[in-house]
């Protein structure tokens, strides 16, 4: 099936997301999916265009999934954390379907994906209770990236996650110009409502926000990804901001498959 790649990689020379911290549960997973993420995330087969290219932009239509398939969708959905005090989560911790989210904040695509496709599975599935997404910081561009992400966390620990997430996605920011500065993070902070600048800084340099992107970071390097954005969608692996109808075509096919792939 050919497609687009939608997706970001890292040029060669930015770091890659901090330190490689073992978390055998996941690598246990990892190893188990081989031919599932061997080389990066794609398209999981349970979709298909009826033989159409998935450029096509039509709705996929669910393929029929091997016993062995539902099992390896098993085992990437208990990646979900289901935490309803995550601050980095939209939607119901009890949600049928949770989508986890990983993404860079200097990843063009994954701003195409928030901007234009994202809006349309929040309003037809979150706020219907059908749909949970997680986000992941997966900082793949270097230093303006990972001090993103940790801005990201800090705007998070007071509630504004979004609003901040959604203040950087619109300024559109080029990959390592020197656009993510300190002051400039501090100022799309103040746009998106943080009530204390002082504590935003002050979280944003600590322990805790580089613990929390370790973890996140962790969990992708593990599973294989080399570029943003890629998603799990109750395990089901997709890769690169796909068109809104695959993604519609992904979530109903996890809404309907009697409990498989929730990670409960």
């Amino acid at each position: 099936m050919s497609r687009r790649n939608n997706s970001a990689r890292p040029r060669r020379s930015p770091a890659q997301p901090p330190v490689r911290e073992t978390r055998s549960r996941i690598r246990t997973i990892a190893a188990a999916l081989a031919l599932v993420v061997a080389g990066g995330l794609v398209i999981a087969a349970v979709v298909l265009t009826g033989g159409k290219d998935s450029d096509a932009g039509r709705a996929g239509t669910a393929a029929p999934v091997a016993a062995e398939d539902n099992a390896q969708f098993r085992a990437l959905a208990k990646l979900a954390r289901r935490d309803q005090q995550d601050p980095m989560a939209l939607g119901s911790a009890n949600a049928p379907v949770v989508m986890i989210e990983y993404s860079d904040f200097q990843c063009s695509f994954c701003r195409q994906f928030t901007q234009n496709t994202e809006p349309t599975l929040i309003e037809k599935y979150v706020g219907t209770g059908t749909l949970r997404i997680e986000w992941r910081n997966f900082p793949i561009f270097g230093t303006e990236s990972e001090d993103a992400a940790r801005a990201a966390w800090a705007a998070g620990q007071q509630g504004k996650f979004w609003e901040f997430r959604k203040a950087v996605y619109d300024s559109a920011p080029k990959k390592n110009s020197g656009a993510l500065t300190p002051e400039r993070l501090t100022e799309f902070a103040e746009l998106a409502g943080v009530p204390d600048l002082a504590r935003f800084r002050a979280d944003q340099d600590s322990e805790s926000a580089r613990a929390a992107l370790r973890t996140d970071a962790t969990e992708g390097i593990d599973l294989g990804i080399t570029s943003t954005p890629a998603f799990l969608i109750n395990g089901r692996p997709v890769l690169g901001a796909q068109q809104v109808e695959q993604f519609i075509a992904i979530i109903e096919a996890a809404r309907h498959s009697g409990g498989e792939g929730l990670g409960k």
